[in-house]
């Protein structure tokens, strides 16, 4: 899951990307309105965490715009505003959830994957493809009952593949979702998914030549 993280508060910023970072997400960064707005036309993202109080353009303009575009990517307003009043406007300018400063981070976590849920981007806690069990809270792979070690970057992208499973992904499209913002060369992406089928095996990843990699459902 790849999110953008709209925060000019360098100690927010650092400490909620770290978190989600912990979590298994891909997060990328940006530091003002005019700069979040311009990513989240661009780019691919599966959720926007965005502040209100941002310089060059405040975060309610942010919404309107992406609303006004037909954006549909679900938006987690963070706010140190404490009045219903200006809650109210957010969610009508088409923000989607609310969370006000300070706040704890599990209750970020908890509301992020809340909402990923909500509007259909796959955020579940098991995911079982065949005898393989992806534990994406607590970011653990078993096999048959037995635990594989992976690192973060072999875990993104086995749990993208198997929350899309029996469809082909494109290389492209697993740069944006299990590197973000650091792009690698087609080597690196085809290194990775080659060292992923040594601990989980061969198998259990195909390739389409020309289009890209794909994790089927096994036959019952």
């Amino acid at each position: 899951m790849r999110i953008l993280l709209v925060e000019d508060e360098p100690a927010i910023a650092r400490d909620v990307a770290g978190a989600l970072g912990e979590t298994g997400y891909v997060v990328d960064i940006a530091r003002d309105g005019e700069e979040g707005w311009f990513r989240a036309s661009t780019e691919d993202y599966d959720a926007i965490i965005l502040d209100l109080g941002l310089p060059k353009l405040d975060g309610l303009s942010v919404v309107r715009r992406l609303r006004e575009e037909a954006s549909t990517i679900p938006i987690l307003v963070l706010t140190a505003r404490g009045s219903w009043l200006q809650r109210v406007e957010g969610i009508d300018a088409g923000a989607d959830d609310y969370l006000t400063k300070p706040f704890e981070m599990e209750e970020l976590l908890a509301r992020l994957a809340a909402l990923l849920r909500r509007v259909g981007r796959h955020v579940t806690p098991l995911i079982e493809v065949g005898a393989l069990r992806i534990d994406t809270r607590r970011l653990r792979v078993m096999i048959g009952g037995r635990a594989i070690e992976l690192s973060p970057l072999e875990f993104r992208l086995l749990r993208y593949l198997a929350h899309n499973r029996d469809r082909v992904v494109a290389q492209s499209e697993l740069v944006e979702h299990v590197y973000g913002s650091d792009e690698p060369g087609s080597n690196t992406v085809e290194a990775l998914v080659a060292r992923l089928r040594r601990k989980i095996g061969s198998e259990t990843i195909g390739t389409r030549r020309g289009h890209g990699y794909i994790m089927e459902t096994p036959a019952p």
